[in-house]
């Protein structure tokens, strides 16, 4: 590397100038507080961990996501986190042991060894929530309606809600007698929408018109509310896929309920996730952004390897992906204090900085720069705060 690249970036990993951080700053602390309000205790999970511990739940997507270190006092193979759940599935089901119930939030840095998306960052700034210990559709509700309100928060709206259910395509394929090579490859197909290759795929397949016909319909079934009526009728002879449809029109007309402007989209081939989600899958699109700017899901038993089986449901959300759908934040002016080594000045300043204004002391030689509307002045002995203008 050259003396003239030293200040590049690998791809994927930004810095944050003042502007931006002050930005993300002031919304990780209004969301952490809105949590604390709801219930959900914060955890600060480390950046590094072993492997064993690090890589277990989230399926094989997250191992190819986690960068990897040799532990210099172990030997052991550590690495750094990519995704926060599965340390948070850990000190729900081991640190803490707790029985009932379990709120748990979190705000920190993971980092991608290649980025989940195009164009995505490799080090965003997770932040999230996760209820432990409750399998109810309550648990649900709960955490979707925390993932709505923290966009609220953020100040966004005409916020429309993807929704899909795992246990649909499970039924489906099941049904269908699918053997590992046919479901990896349909698996593979509904995850790019090929209708093309789909079609083809089915024909090979000498099913039953019936059963063809589902492993079709399964790629067109997403869109408004009358999708979830057309899975009803084209999945009439699947009873776990039919259980499935209901707990979600159980969920959006709950929702619809308590948020009468939530915008609704259903997909009920939506497979993100599908190597760890176990029930309902949900997504946040707002307008302006083309991609999901929160997504969760039920994800059950994850906490089995760390000792206790215990039901879960979550959300998180990459602060940094919301960074250009901010306002700006106002900054206070500040007051300018001209160099002046006495004491007494000093422990004025602090009498200020105390009472919440933010006072900049000048340097030897030094003006008050922009930032500065008012400054410090001392007269008849009596320190002041004047106006620069």
């Amino acid at each position: 590397m050259t003396s003239v690249d030293r200040w590049l970036l690998p791809d994927g990993v930004e810095e944050l100038l003042p502007a931006q951080a002050a930005q993300v700053e002031a919304l990780r602390r209004q969301l952490l507080d809105l949590y604390k309000r709801w219930g959900y205790e914060l955890v600060i999970p480390p950046m590094l961990e072993y492997t064993e511990s690090l890589l277990v739940g989230l399926g094989s997507d997250i191992d190819l996501l986690t960068f990897r270190v040799t532990d210099q006092l172990t030997g052991r193979m550590m690495g750094l986190r990519a995704d926060i759940t599965p340390q948070a599935a850990r000190i729900d089901a081991h640190s803490l042991g707790r029985e009932g119930p379990v709120r748990l939030c979190y705000a920190g840095s993971v980092l991608h060894s290649k980025p989940k998306k195009p164009l995505a960052s490799r080090s965003p700034i997770q932040l999230g929530a996760e209820l432990y210990g409750d399998n109810s559709p309550a648990s649900d509700l709960e955490i979707i309606c925390l993932m709505l309100e923290t966009l609220r928060v953020a100040g966004l709206d005409g916020i429309t809600l993807d929704t899909g259910h795992v246990g649909i395509y499970r039924a489906v394929i099941k049904a269908a007698a699918l053997n590992d090579e046919q479901e990896a490859r349909y698996f593979d197909i509904l995850q790019r929408k090929a209708k093309t290759e789909l079609r083809e795929f089915v024909a090979a397949l000498n099913a039953t018109d019936k059963v063809a016909e589902q492993l079709l319909a399964l790629n067109e079934l997403h869109g408004g509310n009358d999708v979830l009526a057309k899975g009803r009728q084209v999945f009439a002879d699947i009873p776990d896929a039919i259980g499935a449809i209901a707990s979600l029109e159980q969920l959006t007309e709950a929702l619809a309920q308590r948020i009468p402007d939530l915008q609704f989209y259903f997909d009920l081939a939506e497979l993100r996730g599908y190597h760890y989600h176990t029930g309902v899958v949900f997504s946040a699109l707002v307008r302006e952004h083309g991609q999901a700017l929160a997504s969760g899901g039920r994800y059950d038993d994850i906490g089995e390897v760390f000792g206790r089986a215990r039901p879960a449901t979550g959300f998180s959300i990459d602060l940094k992906a919301l960074l250009g759908l901010l306002p700006p934040v106002t900054e206070v002016a500040a007051i300018f204090a001209p160099y002046d080594p006495s004491p007494a000045q000093w422990q004025f300043v602090q009498t200020l900085r105390e009472s919440g204004e933010k006072v900049i002391c000048g340097l030897p030689g030094q003006d008050a720069d922009a930032a500065c509307n008012r400054i410090i002045r001392k007269e008849e002995e009596q320190w002041s705060v004047v106006s620069l203008n």
